[in-house]
């Protein structure tokens, strides 16, 4: 006994759609709980007297923690609580970020400790804030303006090709409503705005300023005097009839800055090639492998970090030839910032290792020359070389003989899973990209496997009450169908029933009537079938198709056999049988 699936298509398309979302909320189940991200950190990392600084606080925690700003009252005057949330769609994944902002104020100067906060179930990373004392930070000349601007570079006296801070800081004791502050270019530099505009109050000459802080990046191109042109403002600020009157607070709000002079070395004779000029620069291994295998993939990371260079100027870390391994190395990351005025970049470069033999794996020490310009002196920055022992191969010899190269090429993010252990005890959505995959596969074989025994006819034949026809027969003219059910269908049903039972009884799948005539061997049972086409959709007589019907189909329907019926021709004949 057979069981044959009469579910229609919309109901498998639903079993199958309630399967892709068992598997999807499988795989959010499986999100780490890591994946939610909370950071903070300071528009600036050294202040001078009197000064603000602004702490940002990000968050993506469901339920839009808010922090606990109590622990800064310790060391800073808290003030100027701000708060924004967005929405934000990236791969596919809905995030919501949330962005909170203080000013703080220090209490006294030195180095200052901004503590870690607690961010709903995470804590945020403690910060160091430089506070210069009131003798190091002298007040502007144009201090007690209502308005002016002050600008100055890290470095008076730089080479050519090294990358200057300058800076631009407008200052202004009146609230202002609008303004625009532009630093025309120089000529002979390069001059590019960097990072976003910080806003903090300072106390000058006894009087309270707003200060507008602009950065730019400096990179002068020869040598000799290079002239900075003066920035300029242009703007308004609020202020009482009677202030606009005479001219005292508020209304047009203009400034102009002094233009600035530098003078710009040119490389040193002696100085190494490439031509790099740094304040710092140091390199360190991130990540040694612990143990390797031959034919595994491990990581080795190479850190470097730059004081006073852009990624873009920065030489590309390499590994020379490694002896005993073949070596593949990823994009570098680069994450650039400024501290104290100047660019700062640290680059992270992962090497993946794959010892072609069990043995010795030799890496040779990294290193990259530069030019100190606070010593004006050449130096090099340098790793130590390494020796590691690669084991043999599981299932085979110490000396194991190297493996095709192709398949020893492993992406750097399953290198510690291959040579560690099962992968899934370093990342949980390998374990739901599996599960989603099986789980759609065996959706897949199951729709198909119920499609497939699902037959046109029977399908037919079960709408239409009828019993299931049996297997077309190999021979033309043989009987076969239920006589009885077609007598049924003529007796009691429609037209349109009629034509549904006799496509029910067909030996073979067809979807018109045109089809089920080529199959008919009998051209009795045609003529028939015309005569109840003509009827359902012409001016025919539904009486004599029916009578027709039952004379013809009395003895069941004749077929051909199925050799004759892919051999008919696909058009009618163009003069009607006789």
């Amino acid at each position: 006994m057979s069981l044959v699936s009469t579910r229609s298509p919309a109901t498998i398309a639903r079993s199958v759609i309630g399967a892709w979302l068992c598997a999807i909320a499988l795989q959010l189940a499986l999100m780490p709980a890591a994946a939610a991200q909370t950071r903070a950190w300071l528009d600036r990392d050294r202040i001078g007297a009197g000064e603000t600084v602004t702490l940002n606080v990000e968050t993506t925690q469901p339920g839009n923690p808010t922090p606990d700003f109590a622990p800064l009252q310790r060391d800073f005057v808290v003030s100027g609580n701000t708060s924004r949330r967005e929405f934000q769609m990236r791969n596919g994944t809905a995030t919501m970020r949330s962005l909170y902002g203080v000013a703080l104020r220090p209490r006294r100067d030195g180095v200052l400790t901004v503590p870690a906060l607690v961010v709903g179930n995470a804590r945020t990373a403690p910060l160091t804030l430089v506070v210069a004392g009131a003798a190091a930070t002298p007040a502007p000349a144009r201090s007690g303006d209502n308005v002016f601007i002050e600008s100055e570079a890290d470095d008076a006296s730089p080479y050519v090709q090294q990358a200057v801070g300058w800076v631009v800081r407008l200052y202004s004791a009146v609230p202002l409503v609008s303004g625009q502050l532009d630093q025309p270019p120089p000529e002979g530099a390069a001059l590019q705005r960097v990072g976003e505009d910080a806003q903090y109050m300072r106390d000058v000459g006894g009087r309270r300023y707003m200060v507008v802080e602009r950065r730019y990046l400096l990179v002068p191109e020869r040598s000799g005097t290079l002239t900075l042109p003066g920035a300029s403002f242009e703007g308004r600020g609020t202020g009482g009839f009677f202030d606009d009157l005479f001219g005292d607070r508020g209304g047009a709000l203009q400034a102009q800055a002094r233009p600035r002079f530098l003078q710009v070395q040119a490389p040193p004779a002696n100085a190494p090639q490439p031509w790099l000029p740094l304040h710092t620069l140091e390199l360190r291994y991130r990540a040694v492998p612990k143990s390797l295998r031959a034919g595994a993939a491990t990581d080795l990371v190479v850190e470097a970090i730059a004081d006073g260079a852009t990624a873009a100027q920065m030489p590309e870390m390499q590994l020379s030839s490694v002896e005993g391994a073949q070596v593949f190395a990823d994009p570098v990351q680069a994450d650039e910032g400024l501290s104290g005025g100047r660019p700062r970049v640290k680059l992270v470069r992962r090497f993946s290792l794959v010892p072609t033999a069990a043995g010795e794996v030799r890496v040779p020490s990294v290193k990259v020359t530069w030019w100190d310009v606070g010593t004006d002196s050449a130096r090099i920055a340098s790793l130590p070389p390494l020796r590691l022992t690669a084991a043999p191969a599981p299932g085979t010899g110490a000396a194991s003989a190297p493996r095709d190269s192709s398949r020893l090429a492993l992406p750097s993010t399953q290198a510690a899973a291959a040579g560690d252990g099962p992968p899934w005890r370093y990342n949980p959505w390998i374990v739901a990209t599996v599960v989603f995959a099986v789980l759609w596969l065996l959706t897949l074989v199951w729709w198909l496997s119920h499609r497939g025994t699902r037959d046109p006819a029977v399908g037919r034949a079960a709408r239409a009450g009828m019993a299931v026809p049996p297997s077309p027969p190999t021979g033309g003219g043989a009987l076969t169908g239920d006589p009885s059910a077609l007598r049924r269908a003529l007796d009691t049903g429609s037209l349109g029933e009629v034509a549904d039972a006799l496509l029910a009884i067909a030996p073979q799948p067809c979807t018109g009537m045109d089809a089920l005539r080529g199959q008919l061997a009998d051209r009795r049972q045609r003529e028939a079938l015309d005569l109840l086409q003509q009827a359902r959709w012409a001016d025919g007589d539904g009486r004599a198709a029916r009578a027709a019907l039952r004379e013809a189909f009395a003895k069941g329907p004749r077929w051909q056999s199925a050799a004759a019926v892919r051999s008919s021709p696909l058009l009618p004949p163009l003069y009607p049988e006789r």
